[in-house]
């Protein structure tokens, strides 16, 4: 992808958008799947949007909350592939924490749990500020120029100058 001049494309930002929701959901599903499932006998939307179970003084909702916090990581990763620009990391971030707000406000009301906005905040700056870190080293990296081709390039401007040097050394003479 080319940095330079950015088109604004409000189409691109909500597809966007909505891969990072899909795919935030999606890991989170695996690592609540993983973490939860053993514990519960029957998984619901409950542990992805009601701030209750989002608790300290459980077991359960320990692993309730390490299955947050490892999605909060792996979107980082997907920030990475999906926006690949730094200074738009907290923005997606922000923007996915906010419509997870929403939705959980849908389904369970307010959250009124002081561990469910510790959680989300903890989240939000994880996300946020490993996928710009990792969007600055992508940026930073050096552009791969094979020894091969700089060689053979130098080969024919070398070729090129004693040619033309040769050429107006002729005329010059004449």
């Amino acid at each position: 992808m080319f940095y330079g001049t950015v088109v604004w494309d409000p189409w691109l930002i909500v597809a966007q958008i909505g891969c990072i929701q899909c795919l935030y959901y999606l890991t989170l599903g695996i690592f609540l799947e993983i973490l939860v499932g053993s514990r519960v006998s029957r998984m619901s939307l409950v542990y992805f949007f009601d701030y209750a179970t989002v608790t300290a003084s459980t077991v359960t909702g320990w692993c309730v909350i390490a299955s947050f916090l490892l999605s909060s990581l792996a979107g980082a990763g997907i920030l990475l592939y999906l926006i690949e620009r730094a200074k738009k990391c907290l923005d997606f971030s922000a923007t996915l924490y906010i419509i997870h707000l929403f939705i959980c406000i849908v389904y369970g009301g307010w959250p009124s749990s002081l561990t469910w906005w510790i959680v989300n905040v903890t989240g939000l700056a994880v996300m946020a500020l490993l996928g710009e870190y990792l969007c600055i080293k992508r940026e930073l990296r050096e552009i791969p120029i094979t020894r091969y081709r700089s060689s053979k390039l130098l080969y024919y401007s070398a070729m090129v100058s004693f040619y033309l040097v040769g050429m107006f050394s002729v005329h010059s003479c004449l």
